[in-house]
């Protein structure tokens, strides 16, 4: 099947309504107020979730590009998301944690269409090879177009062990193939990071691409009743579902245990990374050093640019 038949098939949904709180020293305004970081550039021009979206844009047609954002954060995602169908912005009425940041707008896709392809995407990650991880991507895509019944994730080869990481151990060393997930493992020990190195784990970078039926059904019978009020309750209603709710991790609360529902397929190195703390930006930032091209196109000016924050505190 050709790129562009997989992207008619194929949604895209970037999630964007966390916090960002390991880096507040960072990310506060002239008021005082945290930017969350999906809203600053890392150095200069467009904000990580415009890199986002246009990462996106590699699987899915603007018709079907979906982010899913928090009401506290308005301010800061209305310019950025302008050019997006009012209904492809999923707005949540609280942040809830990610198991209930993917599960508001998993639902609203299925109603839309209920056989749809959709790829998981964060919205504040940095990658310095883009049309690696857009091969990868649209590869993800199609796997889960042919097999819907399957999830299949994303995992970087590792060029180095990274204690705040999150890895995926595969059943088997395959590069051209997806395989079976054999175990996660989050923030490993230095020596048990150099261990799973040698075995064959990769990064989870936590992009997804599953049928929107097997994506929900991810959900077990705990979230039955969270499911059904989500599912029939908008506008003040949602909010009310929201109020009742606590935060849920997804990978630690619903993608655990259902490994034999996964697959993985490694993307060769790509100069991924999470931006998840200011040790990670400065070291990305030193590898963008002297790169052709590392700022951005300016598309949006973003409230913060991490690399003259982490310049100052230094």
């Amino acid at each position: 099947m050709s790129n562009s038949a997989n992207k008619s098939k194929t949604w895209a949904l970037v999630l964007a309504g966390g916090q960002g709180s390991r880096l507040q020293g960072l990310t506060q305004d002239g008021q005082g107020v945290a930017v969350p970081k999906q809203f600053c550039s890392l150095n200069g021009g467009a904000s990580l979730l415009q890199d986002a979206l246009q990462r996106a844009a590699a699987v899915a047609e603007l018709p079907q590009l979906c982010t899913v954002v928090t009401e506290e954060h308005r301010r800061w995602w209305t310019p950025v998301l302008s050019h997006l169908p009012t209904s492809n912005i999923i707005v949540q009425p609280q942040n809830r944690g990610t198991a209930f940041g993917i599960l508001l707008p998993l639902l609203r896709i299925a109603e839309r269409d209920p056989d749809a392809t959709v790829v998981l995407l964060p919205a504040d990650h940095y990658v310095r090879d883009e049309h690696l991880m857009a091969a990868s991507l649209r590869r993800a895509a199609k796997l889960a177009v042919a097999d819907p019944d399957r999830i299949y994730l994303l995992g970087v080869e590792p060029n180095e062990p990274d204690t705040e990481l999150g890895y995926i151990l595969p059943h088997s060393r395959a590069r051209d193939q997806a395989v079976q997930v054999a175990q996660f493992v989050e923030k490993p020990t230095e020596y048990r990071a150099r261990l799973l190195l040698e075995q064959g784990a990769l990064w989870n970078i936590f992009i997804l691409a599953g049928s929107v039926k097997a994506l929900l059904g991810l959900f077990d019978k705990k979230f039955a009743a969270t499911i059904e009020a989500m599912r029939v309750s908008k506008g003040a209603g949602i909010t009310a579902v929201y109020q009742g709710l606590g935060s849920v991790d997804f990978s630690h609360d619903v993608l655990q245990g259902k490994e034999s529902l996964l697959k993985v397929l490694a993307v060769p190195y790509c100069g991924w990374t999470d931006l998840g703390t200011p040790k990670s930006i400065g070291l990305t930032l030193e590898r963008l050093r002297g790169d052709v091209g590392a700022v951005s196109h300016v598309r949006f000016n973003a409230p913060i640019n991490l690399a003259d924050r982490f310049a100052r505190v230094r």
